[in-house]
């Protein structure tokens, strides 16, 4: 169980960027760091009524650039921290990084914007056990992205649904991530309310089992000028299975050039 509670909590979803590319020669970074803690677990049955210790500092850069208006390169190092309250009373501390890449192609704006994207990331700070056991490794990632602007009682805003598949190298299950961002445009400011979503698949194998683990974000991009927005934001488990019941602070800064 403690394996797949690190590998869980330890794996955060990027930085919203959407289905949407960076035009040709422009740069966007999303520079973040998340903070969160979990005193309960979700069970087997999706209770959360097991006790847990769990702390996290989670720092990553994501960055964009724009090879072409259709074309997006994409990297993504991230690092992170960690420390759990073992049954034993002792606490285990643990630290990694991993750097992950990729590319995103929109496919056609016709119909709103259609996107593929490609990723893969090395063993690291998305799962601390790798570090401990090698028993999970390097993950490919390939996700479908939709995203497409609207009108709402006159303000404008936006909606953004991505879905993919992720191979797992190593003991850890394959996941399915599913996440769904709105977003409202406010005066220069942007809210934004996300669902991250993780299902695991099947094919799991000791000392893991079957998890999935859902989030839910409410934010707020304040624009600062010349490019500069600062994004912060909550987060908490509204739903999970055999996955810790997480609350968590965010505080990003977003750069344009």
């Amino acid at each position: 169980m403690k394996r797949t509670l690190l590998a869980l909590l330890l794996f955060t979803s990027p930085a919203f960027a959407g289905a949407w590319t960076q035009g040709a020669g422009h740069l966007q970074l999303i520079l973040g760091a998340t903070y969160s803690d979990a005193g309960t677990s979700f069970g087997p049955g999706g209770q959360s009524n097991r006790p847990a210790r769990f702390q996290k500092l989670w720092t990553s850069v994501w960055a964009e650039y724009g090879l072409n208006d259709r074309l997006t390169l994409i990297l993504a190092p991230e690092w992170a921290k960690a420390k759990t309250l073992e049954p034993s009373g002792l606490i285990d501390h643990a630290s990694d990084f991993a750097w992950g890449g990729g590319l995103r192609w929109r496919v056609t704006d016709k119909i709103g914007t259609l996107s593929l994207q490609a990723m893969v990331k090395s063993a690291g700070a998305f799962d601390m056990s790798v570090s401990v056991d090698g028993q999970s490794g390097e993950e490919a990632e390939l996700r479908l992205l939709y995203g497409t602007n609207f009108k709402f009682l006159g303000a404008s805003g936006f909606a953004d649904v991505e879905v993919g598949e992720r191979w797992i190298a190593g003991r850890r299950p394959n996941e399915t991530p599913i996440d769904l961002t709105l977003g409202f445009h406010a005066w220069h400011d942007l809210a934004l309310i996300q669902s991250f979503n993780t299902i695991a698949g099947g094919d799991a194998r000791p000392p893991y089992t079957y998890y999935r683990a859902h989030k839910l974000e409410v934010s707020w991009v304040t624009g600062l000028g010349r490019g500069i927005s600062v994004q912060s934001g909550v987060y908490f488990c509204p739903a999970g299975q055999n996955a810790l019941d997480e609350v968590g602070t965010q505080l990003s800064v977003w750069v344009k050039l």
